[in-house]
């Protein structure tokens, strides 16, 4: 039995210094009273979570033998075609059989972004906790029993898949599993696990607790991918594991103070916190970004190959970082669209000979496309029910045009959130080539631009059409394409200003603007005007109103940003009274906007938008949270899986403030007999604004301005003086119902009900 230095080792009690918002975000934990039952999957685990935005664990299993599912958001099976995409590198088994029938709790605990479980039987109880460095590649997993037991340890890779794996022992068990077929991937990925022991068992003593550290690299982190993990492994030490635990509590610590929401409900507040928990263990800055499972993957094969499939899937997740000011966890956004330009403009030119960037509906990283046609007539016969697997060159387009520019919107939120001009030279490039692409596919008919042969829906050949797909084909002036590319030109423009550059081409995007088709609407069967997907469908037949929906709102609301109550008053009624016939629709009494496929994350902020009553709203969301939710508190939907994390912080942060037209509004969509407050919330302008609502009445907002703009803000007291008050001390009264206050770069600005 190994009784290695740096194996076995006595722990003193977690210091609490410096740790207070994570103790208090700790009391939205999670908890769980039976093993999981969705480990492993292909889609959403119901395990407890931990991560660090790159590694993550999904703990599965029952108590005497439990298995950590070890995910990373860089270990792809780099092949285009399903099942190409993420893969699941391995895990650790931990077999206690002393705990066979043990009573199961176990917390995920958002604060301290750990799990904690206590597992108990006649014979012994086991305290166990389990965390990934939020600073470095190492999982940490502690236990503590009350008898001596022994536990039996298996590190493993997976297998199969066209990977090969190798392990080994010496000072430290390891192992690795590599894709490295050239001839079949397009580029190779290879994984270690090193822990830090050489023995698959060891003995728990009473009251000594034992550190289990597993070393994770891949070659996307390192070239030396396995001597450094291996290396990292074998000098873990007592020391090193309690400076970790110290980086480790500073950086959550840190994450919990960028914003902060009390709204006087725990039930919500849990879920806007264990959300934000989710997906900041799920995106890191300087990482790969997240695919559809985020780093929590279980098994090969998962479902959409756990890609960046980019007709909303790959945006959502981000939407609430924003206004959340978690800018970090945005930052790793743009690198796979920004990788994937140079085949973008191939497919443009070969298929459509057009100029800019034509993407399909999936890619991944380092420019991999992940949706390709199967490559045998045969194999797409078995999917698809046809041999034809040439369509639009071998791509999976899926007859919409709009994939690139959906994108758009993520980094426009990002843009007018922050003003960072480093960051606009980034990404602009990227909306230029969509811009080219817009430019040269629009047709001007008749006085007016419209849009062709781009679909509100994917149209595919598949089982349940019996492969004849092509006569669903004809869209006329989609909503969602007319939304996104009203968005694309406004947000170039504006981009193009604030660097001073390309000015002499807005002439013809201003002209775009001006002459881009209205929206179509028509006439519902009870009299009233209601949003249609299309002006016409395939073959010009007319088509009725469905009323604004989850795809609609993408293009009108998010990401696209481009209605509102301001930007169109009557326009926006229509909206408004779409979402209330939304109860007349729905499939099930509990599934309001019909979200229980996709679209959580998208209806309920855009319910706020529009204007829906709240707190409707929130009856509606807490039983479409209700009706599909895991004990670890990630709600779960059909179509997708790390979206759905946007969908409660958005909400809420959508009610509490807003700021899309340009325009800061305070509490524009809340109940104001219902107390609430919020530190820190992001406003377009790079803002940062803090406010109380107390017994009906805005108590004061105070503005931070990170780059020194005008600030545009709805009179927080309708009708009434606002008092602006600055750093300096100097004082102003303004009236109107909208205000504009000059700021300085850094400076906070108070701003209060004036009374005499």
């Amino acid at each position: 039995m190994n009784t290695h230095k740096a194996f076995i080792l006595g722990v003193a009690l977690l210091s609490t210094i410096g740790v207070k918002a994570q103790f208090a975000i700790d009391n939205y934990k999670a908890v769980f009273t039976s093993s999981p039952q969705h480990v492993p999957t292909t889609k959403t685990p119901d395990a407890p979570l931990a991560g660090n935005g790159d590694i993550g664990i999904t703990m599965g299993g029952t108590p005497d033998k439990l298995c950590f599912y070890i995910g990373k958001n860089d270990f792809w099976r780099a092949y285009p075609v399903y099942p190409g995409g993420i893969a699941l590198p391995g895990g650790l088994d931990i077999e206690i059989k002393e705990l066979q029938g043990a009573t199961y709790y176990a917390e995920q605990l958002p604060g301290s972004a750990e799990i904690r479980t206590k597992f108990t039987t006649p014979h012994c109880q086991l305290d166990l906790s389990a965390w990934v460095a939020a600073t470095d590649n190492k999982i940490i997993i502690e236990l503590q029993s009350d008898k001596a037991v022994t536990a039996h340890l298996r590190l493993w890779a997976a297998e199969g898949n066209t990977s090969t794996t190798a392990g080994g022992k010496d000072k430290v068990m390891w192992v690795s599993r590599s894709f490295e077929n050239t001839e079949l991937l397009r580029w190779p990925t290879h994984v270690a696990l090193a822990l830090n022991s050489n023995s698959d068992e060891f003995s728990l003593i009473p009251g000594k607790k034992v550190q289990l550290v597993i070393s994770v690299y891949t070659n996307h982190d390192t070239p030396d991918w396995k001597d450094k993990a291996i290396t990292e492994a074998e000098k873990v030490t007592e020391a090193g594991v309690e400076q970790l635990r110290k980086e480790h509590h500073s950086w959550w610590n840190h994450f919990w103070k960028q914003s902060h929401i009390n709204i006087g409900d725990s039930y919500f507040e849990k879920y806007y916190y264990q959300s934000q928990y989710l997906f900041a263990c799920s995106s890191r800055e300087g990482k790969f970004a997240p695919g559809i499972w985020g780093p929590f993957v279980t098994r090969d094969e998962a479902a959409w190959g756990g890609d960046y499939h980019l007709n909303y899937n790959y945006q959502a997740p981000y939407w609430a970082s924003f206004s959340s000011n978690h800018i970090s966890l945005t930052d790793n956004f743009d690198q796979p669209l920004l990788d994937y330009m140079e085949a973008g403009r191939k497919h443009a030119q070969e298929l459509l000979n057009c100029k800019g960037i034509y993407y399909p509906v999936g890619i991944g990283p380092k420019g991999l496309c992940t949706a390709m046609w199967p490559l045998t007539p045969e194999e797409m016969q078995e999917k698809y029910s046809t041999r034809e697997n040439t369509i639009d060159g071998g791509y999976k387009f899926l007859g919409q045009k709009i994939n690139a520019v959906f994108s758009v919107g993520n980094m426009l939120m990002r843009y007018y959130s922050t003003y960072d001009e480093a960051y606009a030279r980034k990404v602009y490039p990227y909306l230029l080539a969509c811009a080219d692409f817009w430019e040269d596919y629009l047709f001007l008919e008749n006085g007016r631009y419209v849009i062709r042969m781009d679909h509100f829906n994917e149209v595919m050949p598949n089982k349940r059409n019996g492969g004849v797909w092509r006569n669903r084909l004809g869209d006329f002036n989609s909503t969602l394409s007319l939304g996104l590319v009203r968005m694309l030109f406004q947000g170039v423009m504006d981009m193009s200003d604030f660097l001073s550059i390309d000015k002499i081409r807005q002439s013809r995007w201003q002209d775009i603007l001006e002459k881009l088709s209205e929206y179509p609407l028509g006439i519902t069967e009870d009299g009233r005007q209601s949003l249609k997907n299309m002006e016409k469908g395939p073959q010009d037949k007319e088509v009725p109103p469905s009323g604004l929906n989850r795809v609609s709102i993408h293009g009108l609301i998010l990401p696209a940003g481009v209605v509102g109550p301001m930007t169109d008053v009557a326009f926006n009624a229509i909206l408004l009274e779409d979402v209330a016939h939304w109860a007349d629709k729905q499939r099930d009494p509990n599934d309001w906007g019909n979200t229980s496929n996709n679209g959580i994350e998208t209806c309920y902020p855009g319910a706020v938008r529009v204007g829906y009553p709240s707190d409707k709203i929130l009856s509606y969301l807490k039983k479409r949270i209700e009706m599909d939710v895991y004990p670890n508190s990630w709600i779960v939907q059909g179509g997708g899986g790390i979206e759905t994390l946007a969908a409660v912080p958005l909400t809420i942060n959508e009610m509490l403030l807003q700021s899309y037209e340009g325009i800061i509004r305070v509490f524009p969509n809340w109940n104001r007999k219902k107390d609430a407050s919020f530190e820190n919330l992001r406003a377009y302008g790079a803002f940062l604004v803090t406010s109380t609502l107390k017994e009906g009445l805005i108590q004061g907002v105070t503005l931070v301005s990170e780059k020194g703009r005008v600030c545009k803000i709805e009179n927080p007291w309708k009708g009434r003086p606002v008092q602006v008050i600055r750093e300096n001390g100097k004082a102003d009264i303004l009236y109107g119902e909208y205000l504009q206050i000059p700021t300085v770069v850094g400076e906070k600005v108070e701003l209060n009900l004036y009374t005499n």
